[in-house]
């Protein structure tokens, strides 16, 4: 299981739905919607975002939704959190909805 994969259409979801403004968002977030799972997902692995993840989710959000560039970009600093912190993954991977 590759959790950068798992996690990427929620997070895209959120981007799409949130925009660049997606790590500030509280109140949305406590939907359960999967645009909100995504939002969660990215403020913990982001928290309130440094410069360099704002930039990559801002370009995302600024992108058409079949931009490749940008979209890798936004796993690439999901695979470099995730890989940064090991116990993060299992974390991430416990806010994923469970499929039945």
């Amino acid at each position: 299981m590759d959790t950068a994969d798992d996690i990427m259409p929620f997070v895209c979801l959120a981007i799409d739905a949130y925009g660049g403004s997606v790590l500030a968002r509280t109140r949305e977030l406590a939907a359960s919607t999967p645009e909100a799972c995504g939002g969660r997902i990215l403020q913990r692995l982001f928290g309130r975002g440094d410069a360099a993840s704002r930039r990559v989710i801002e370009r995302v959000a600024e992108a058409k939704p079949d931009d490749g560039p940008s979209r890798a970009a936004l796993r690439l600093a999901i695979a470099d959190a995730l890989l940064a912190d090991p116990c993060l993954a299992g974390e991430v991977a416990a806010m994923l909805p469970r499929v039945a």
